[in-house]
């Protein structure tokens, strides 16, 4: 066991594995229903004649979709990149400098793999 799993706890460990296996679902069922929603009404509403505006209206719900999914797509990511690092035995360490992550950050963010200075700098260069 490393020396963050032992500062962590094995049980805080296993609470995390938990809390990640149950947020991947929770974003791949959001992202899986709003997919079905979206056939759903074109389904629906795919022969009717679009007027400017509802395909102004469209375009804009799209790209937040789009959004959306590009967050999701991000948070997916890092959940599973947190679940090998449980798996490796790592987790709680950053991906860019290997410096401990806070219990306090991994309880309010489980599926965070840098610390909170590395996040805020990574978002500021984006």
């Amino acid at each position: 066991m490393s020396e963050q799993q032992a500062r962590l706890s094995g049980e805080f460990v296993e609470q995390q594995r938990k809390r990640l296996e149950a947020l991947r679902r929770q974003v791949l069922g959001g992202e899986l229903g709003a997919t079905e929603r979206r056939r759903s009404y074109e389904e629906l509403h795919g022969d009717e004649a679009a007027e400017f505006e509802d395909r102004a209206q469209d375009s804009e719900i799209e790209e937040v979709r789009q959004a959306q999914h590009d967050v999701d797509d991000q948070r997916v990511a890092n959940i599973e990149r947190a679940l090998q690092k449980i798996a490796d035995g790592t987790y709680g360490y950053s991906d860019l400098s290997g410096d401990p992550i806070p219990q306090a950050r991994l309880q309010a963010t489980p599926e965070a793999v840098l610390t909170i200075e590395e996040e805020r700098a990574r978002e500021r260069d984006r």
